[in-house]
This record gives C-alpha cells, structure tokens and sequence, in this order.
C-alpha cells in the first residue's frame, strides 16, 4: 500500500471517528432504543465506493473499535462490530450490483444489516429469543437511516465529480 492510500485512508478513518463520536453525543428527538442515524456509515460507503472493500473495511474496524474504546462503551462495541462487519459485508457483496445513483439502495440493505447483526448480538447476551419482537422496529428505522446515509454519499460524490471537473 503506497503512502498516499494509506493517507486517504487515515483521513477517512479520522472523519468517520468525529462523525461518529459528534453522533454519540447528540440525542436523537425519538426514543427509540439502539436507533441512531449512522452518519459515520457515510464514510464506510464512500470508502468502500472510491477504494474498495477491503480498504472500506479496515476503516470501519479502525472507527469502531477506537469510538467505542474512547467512549468507554466496551460492551457496546459487540454490537457496533457484528451490526458494522454484517453491514459491510451485505454492501461489499451488493456493490457490483447498484450503479452509482442507487448507492441508498445499497446503503438500506445494509443498515438492514446492521440491524440484524445487532439484534443477533443481543439474542445471544440475553439468552432468547424474545427480543427479536424489536426486529420490526429496526427494519423501519433501517430504511429511513440507511435511505438517508445512501442519498448522503450520493451528494458528496457528486460534489466531487464537479470539484474534479474544475
């Protein structure tokens, strides 16, 4: 990996973690547990668009485990690792599928994703089945979240693609 790469990659790993800690820190105007909007997933997308998948990954596990270390929420990071892998995961495989102006499609099934290794987290700490009544709820709240990172990463591309007509 050449000097330049592993730059952009430091850079990105650094934006996401601001995203992502700026996040922690801001209340949500709905109580509704686990559910946030994942604006740090802004950065794996575009990662995972301009480098690649294996680049966007490492830049994910960087921010997750380093977020959750320096928020002190250690028991958090099961969740943010199995819902952050699994949604990278199904955004990595659906990649080649999704053209550039469908990238919230991938961005849904992913945060689609998240949520279902999340929920796989807290079947498996708790010891039943039970909370997977809460799936419904997550499905929702990752269309809307997940709709709404895509149209995000959508933006800055094109910003960019203008910027580099300039």
């Amino acid at each position: 990996m050449n000097v330049k790469k592993l730059t952009y990659m430091a850079m990105l790993t650094a934006i996401s973690m601001i995203v992502f800690l700026v996040e922690a820190q801001v209340p949500l105007p709905f109580a509704v547990p686990g559910v946030k909007l994942g604006i740090a997933n802004v950065i794996t997308l575009f990662a995972l668009w301009t480098l690649g998948w294996r680049e966007a990954g490492a830049i994910l596990v960087v921010r997750i485990f380093l977020g959750n270390v320096i928020t002190g929420s250690v028991m958090a990071m099961a969740y943010s690792l199995a819902g952050g892998l699994l949604c990278w995961v199904v955004m990595s495989l659906l990649k080649p599928l999704v053209k550039r102006n469908q990238i919230w499609i991938l961005s849904v099934l992913g945060a689609i994703g998240h949520n279902a290794g999340q929920l796989a987290v807290a079947i498996a700490i708790s010891g039943t089945a039970a909370v997977a009544w809460y799936a419904p709820v997550l499905l929702v709240a990752g269309i809307i979240t997940g709709a709404f990172t895509g149209y995000l990463t959508q933006i800055i591309l094109s910003h960019l693609d203008k910027l580099k007509a300039h």
